[in-house]
C-alpha cells in the first residue's frame, strides 16, 4: 500500500508533516453517524495529490486564532489524479486530472441543488458547509498531503479535458480549487462590471486574486489597500493601484487621489477577522477593514466580503470578538442601502468557467498572486514565511509533478 503524508497543526505557530494512513473509501464516523449515512463510501474517489497550496485560512488556525485542536490535519485547496474509485462513480476515472473545490458537497441536499455548495446540509454535524482539513468542518482529512479521499466524486470533482495541457497550466489550475473562485465570488458579488472602480482591502493571495478578478470583470480601476509593501508592490505588478493604509492620510482621501472622487463603486474585503486598524502604529481592529468599505463605497453599491470571519476567536483582544461579535457601523450601510455578501465561496458556481479562462490564456492567476512551488516537507517553511508576510502563494508539491 502506498504511504501517506500530511501536515497537521501542533500548536501555535508550529506544523509538522506526519505520516497516516492511507485513505480508505470511507466518510469520517462523526458524519456518517449523525447524518444517517453510510461509512462506506462507494461515491468517493482518492487523489494522487499532484498540487495542494497553503491558504491564509490554515494560517489563521495555525497562528491559533480558531478552535482548531492540536493534531488538526491542514489543507483544502486541492489538485490531484484520482487513484481509486469507489463503484457508485459513474462519470470519473482513474488517471483524471481534477480540481478539488474546497467546499466538500453532497450535491443532493436542497442548497446544493441550488448551487450553494458552499452550505452544503450533509457533510458536517456542526453546520451547514465543509471543507477538507479545517476546524469544525466534520472531521475530514486534509489535503496537504500525498492522497486525499473526495467524497461524492461525480458531483465534486471537476475534470480537466486534456491532461497534458492541464499539467503545462498546473500553476494556474491549482488556483481553481479556493482562491481564484472566492477573489472572482468576491468581486463578481460586490458588482463589478465593466467601467468600475473597485477597492479591495488586503493584498494577500485572496484580495489578489479578487483584483485579478475584477481586471477580468471589466473595472476601470483596482486599487488594492494593505500595510505589506512587498504585497502592495505585488498588486501593482499586473497592474493595479495601491493604497499604503499604515499612511497618516485617510482612506478616502487616498481613493479621491486615484479615481478623483472620495468612493468607489465596488468594495471587497479579503482580509477578514485579523484586520489592522489605520496609521504607523495601527494595532488590530477586527471590524476596520468592515467599516471602511462602508465609508468608501457609493450609496446603492454592493460589498464583498470573502474574508474569513469566525464564530469563535480565543485570541482576539476583546471578549465580543472572541465569540465573532464585531462593532460595524451596521447603520452606515443601511443608510447607503448596502448590499452585504459574506460567507464560503460556493467554488462549483466559478470554477468550471475560470478553468476554460485559464486554458485560452484569458487568466494568469499564478502570476497575479506569484505563485511559488515548495515541496511537502518544506510545507512548515513555507508557513512560517507566510506568516511573516511573503508576497508568494505557496504551492505544495507532494510528488515532484511540478519540478518535473
Amino acid at each position: 500500500m502506498a504511504d501517506n503524508r500530511i501536515v497537521v497543526y501542533k500548536g501555535p505557530g508550529e506544523v509538522a508533516v506526519e505520516d497516516i494512513e492511507y485513505p480508505k473509501l470511507e466518510v469520517p464516523e462523526e458524519v456518517a453517524s449523525a447524518m444517517g449515512m453510510s461509512v462506506e463510501a462507494p461515491h468517493a474517489a482518492i487523489l494522487k495529490v499532484v498540487s495542494t497550496n497553503i491558504c491564509g485560512s490554515d494560517q489563521h488556525m495555525v497562528r491559533g486564532r480558531t478552535t482548531a485542536p492540536v493534531g488538526q490535519t491542514l489543507g483544502h485547496e486541492i489538485t490531484g489524479e484520482v487513484v481509486e474509485k469507489g463503484n457508485d462513480v459513474q462519470f470519473i476515472n482513474e488517471g483524471d486530472l481534477c480540481s478539488v473545490p474546497f467546499n466538500i458537497a453532497c450535491g443532493r441536499c436542497r442548497n446544493c441543488k441550488e448551487r450553494k455548495t458552499g452550505v452544503c446540509l450533509n457533510v458536517n454535524p456542526a453546520r451547514a458547509g465543509s471543507a477538507y482539513g479545517y476546524v469544525d468542518m466534520g472531521g475530514w482529512a486534509g489535503g496537504q498531503a500525498k492522497y486525499v479521499l473526495v467524497p461524492f466524486a461525480d458531483f465534486n470533482l471537476l475534470k480537466f479535458p486534456d491532461k497534458d495541457q492541464a499539467l503545462e497550466k498546473i500553476l494556474d489550475l491549482t488556483m481553481l480549487s479556493d482562491i481564484f473562485p472566492t477573489g472572482y465570488h468576491g468581486a463578481y458579488m460586490a458588482g463589478t462590471r465593466t467601467g468600475s472602480t473597485v477597492y479591495v482591502a488586503g493584498a494577500g493571495p485572496v484580495g489578489l486574486a479578487a483584483a485579478h478578478s475584477a481586471q477580468l470583470l471589466g473595472a476601470a480601476v483596482v486599487i488594492v489597500g494593505d500595510l505589506n509593501e512587498e504585497r502592495l508592490a505585488q498588486a501593482r505588478s499586473f497592474g493595479c493601484e495601491t493604497i499604503n493604509i499604515a499612511e497618516e492620510a485617510e482612506l478616502a482621501d487616498q481613493i479621491a487621489e486615484i479615481v478623483g472622487e472620495p468612493e468607489v463603486d465596488c468594495a471587497v474585503d479579503a482580509v477578514g477577522f485579523e484586520a489592522s486598524g489605520h496609521g504607523p502604529e495601527a494595532e488590530e481592529a477586527p471590524a476596520t477593514v468592515l467599516n471602511d468599505i462602508q465609508t468608501i463605497t457609493r450609496a446603492g453599491g454592493r460589498l464583498g466580503i470573502p474574508g474569513l470571519y469566525v464564530t469563535g476567536d480565543p485570541g482576539a483582544a476583546d471578549p465580543d470578538a472572541q465569540e465573532g461579535t464585531l462593532k460595524i457601523r451596521f447603520g452606515l450601510g443601511w443608510a447607503k442601502s448596502h448590499a452585504f455578501y459574506t460567507g464560503q465561496c460556493p467554488v462549483m458556481q466559478y470554477n468550471r468557467e475560470l478553468m476554460m479562462a485559464i486554458l485560452n490564456d484569458k487568466a494568469q492567476i499564478a502570476r497575479a498572486v506569484n505563485a511559488t512551488v515548495i515541496s511537502l516537507e518544506e510545507a512548515p517553511q513555507g508557513y512560517k514565511d507566510f506568516d511573516k508576510g511573503a508576497a508568494k502563494k505557496f504551492v505544495l508539491d507532494p510528488h515532484g509533478y511540478l519540478d518535473a
